[in-house]
């Protein structure tokens, strides 16, 4: 028996004829990945919602963002990712395989750059408003540090 027969034996008849007719089913197959779906779209979006908002190490170290904040946010950072991953010579429409890869790279460094980017200046503005007194406040003393003891003139 040759090897195709034995193989054929061993299997059920729809197997047999399903792997007989894999090679056809394999050359009309295709897929993109470049432009990303709506669907991938919105799953960044909602990770980028926790990602603000959740127990991440961000949230650690330049504090977390309100959930009615976040949302906005994290559309933003992503409809920005997109629009320069779009707009770069790799993510043609009609672009290879590895042009489209080339493309998703950019978008997820973009995402990740502006994402750093978002959480870094809004926590130097509240630093800032902390530092700043606002209106109608007296300036805060000096600190025991701050304060110079008056030297006696001779």
């Amino acid at each position: 028996m040759a090897t195709d027969e034995l193989h054929s034996a061993g299997a059920p008849a729809g197997v047999a004829a399903a792997e007989e007719g894999e090679g056809e089913a394999a050359q009309g197959f295709s897929f993109s990945i470049w432009p990303p779906t709506q669907r991938t779209r919105d799953a960044v979006v909602r990770r980028l919602v926790d990602t603000l908002g959740g127990d991440t190490i961000l949230c650690k170290r330049y504090g977390a963002v309100p959930a009615a904040d976040a949302e906005p946010a994290a559309r933003g950072i992503e409809a920005e990712a997109f629009d320069a991953a779009a707009a770069s010579g790799e993510a043609a429409a009609t672009a290879s395989v590895e042009e489209g890869i080339k493309a998703l790279q950019l978008y997820s460094k973009e995402v990740s750059r502006r994402l750093l980017d978002f959480v870094k200046s809004r926590s130097a503005a509240a630093a800032a408003a902390a530092a700043a007194p606002s209106e109608g406040e007296a300036p805060a003393a000096p600190s025991e540090s701050e304060v110079v003891d008056p030297q006696p003139a001779e």
